[in-house]
């Protein structure tokens, strides 16, 4: 055992013994030892690329796209290109069983997508995991968490397609705060948070004071979170596993932008979303809906979305998706600009209404690797120049965009 000086100067004068102070350091080994035994370190690889063969994908021309008034297909990923889409590195310590457990979760974004949640320093979550021992215990996250509303999520690999719904991208994404999860029963639970601040890929939606011009300057408004999750217990035969979740958030800001105005408005999302298996094990459906009021604007957005998956073995599914929105006021809601900037309400703009389909490929030839082809399809019922329709790589006004695309993740 090596002792550093002041150690040594102490057994020197008989303030503590040599075995004492071996007893001591092989306990802070230990400690260690047995936090990092119980760490893990998890994370993928995703790359992709899609082909727009007559524009309309995603992105202002800052971002590489042809305009605004166009799908939001992958984080405003430029047309016709081939991307490192983002690195993911996770560290977690997770509860044990003990009444007072605690651990933590750390996951960055490394590349492209890393600069899209708009948290900071390549950060996606970073929080703290607690559990209180009341009724069944009570489980918390302080820190940076994703949003508890939406079907598809930020980890591309667990959405069935590659590309992102129309509903994607009227929800937040990741928010700064505490949360509260508790699961009542077997078929039970529920979540509640407050957070200082929200996100919606790179455009912040709530902010926690100041900066108001109105007589609400400094007025703190946090955002508010709660919803429960509904799960299927064996007894329902074929359809157990099923799950209803239904979620609210409500934002109240000082940013201008769809959710909340300058002024000091804010913004609710209302969310509901059905997993449902059937007799036949290799189909499952599944289906969305969002609804997003902003408290400033004269009409809201709202999105139904269907999915079906059919496993034809271990490695090939077929994922399908169609959707349906209408953008209350304004054309930029459906084109993902929520998740990639903001356009002010100017008092012209009228209903929206856009459909989209598309059918994912997935086949696992590797190990760890998941490989997708994508072939999507946007309509837009908007015609007239500058009124939302899609642009061609031509620059010509259009109602239909289409997309091709490969993807690849490996998980470690």
């Amino acid at each position: 055992m090596k002792f550093n000086k002041w150690t040594l100067g102490l057994a020197a004068v008989g303030v503590v013994s040599l075995t004492s102070a071996a007893r001591a350091d092989e306990t802070k080994i230990s400690q260690l030892n047995t936090a990092l035994s119980n760490t893990t370190i998890s994370g993928y690889v995703d790359v992709s690329a899609q082909f727009n063969p007559n524009g309309g994908a995603g992105g202002a021309p800052a971002e590489g796209g042809p305009n605004s008034f166009s799908p939001n297909y992958y984080y405003n990923q430029p047309v016709n290109s081939i991307n490192l889409n983002v690195v993911d590195i996770a560290i977690d310590k997770p509860l044990d069983e003990s009444p007072w457990a605690s651990g933590y979760h750390v996951e960055f974004w490394v590349g492209a997508l890393g600069q899209q949640l708009n948290v900071g320093n390549d950060i996606r979550q970073a929080y703290i995991t607690l559990r209180t021992p009341v009724g069944n215990g009570i489980d918390w996250k302080v820190g940076v968490f994703d949003t508890i509303v939406g079907y598809e999520s930020n980890t591309t690999y667990n959405n069935p397609n590659y590309s992102h719904s129309f509903g994607f991208n009227i929800e937040p994404t990741t928010h700064t705060g505490i949360l509260a999860n508790y699961k009542a029963t077997d078929w039970l639970s529920a979540q509640v948070g407050v957070a200082d601040t929200s996100y919606a890929g790179s455009g912040t939606y709530t902010a926690a004071a100041g900066g108001n011009p109105g007589n609400t300057a400094g007025l703190y408004r946090p955002t508010f979170m709660w919803g429960p999750t509904l799960t299927a217990p064996d007894s329902f035969g074929w359809a157990k596993g099923a799950t209803l979740s239904v979620a609210t958030i409500i934002t109240g800001g000082n940013t201008a932008n769809q959710y909340s105005s300058a002024g000091g408005g804010g913004g609710k999302t209302f969310y509901a979303g059905l997993t449902l298996p059937t007799p036949i094990a290799a189909l499952k459906f599944g289906a969305a809906f969002d609804y997003l009021n902003a408290a400033d604007l004269p009409a809201n957005t709202w999105v139904a979305a269907v999915y079906s998956t059919y496993q034809f073995n271990d490695k090939l599914s077929l994922n399908l998706r169609a959707e349906y929105m209408n953008a209350g006021y304004d054309e930029n809601y459906y084109d993902g600009s929520v998740n990639g900037g903001a356009t002010a309400y100017t008092g012209t703009e009228t209903t929206n209404e856009s459909q989209e389909l598309t059918a994912t490929v997935q086949y696992a030839l590797w190990a760890n690797v998941l490989t997708r082809l994508e072939f999507r399809w946007d309509h837009t019922n908007f015609s007239s120049p500058g009124s939302g329709a899609y642009v061609s790589n031509t620059g010509n006004q259009q109602q239909n965009a289409f997309m091709l695309a490969a993807q690849a993740v490996y998980q470690f």
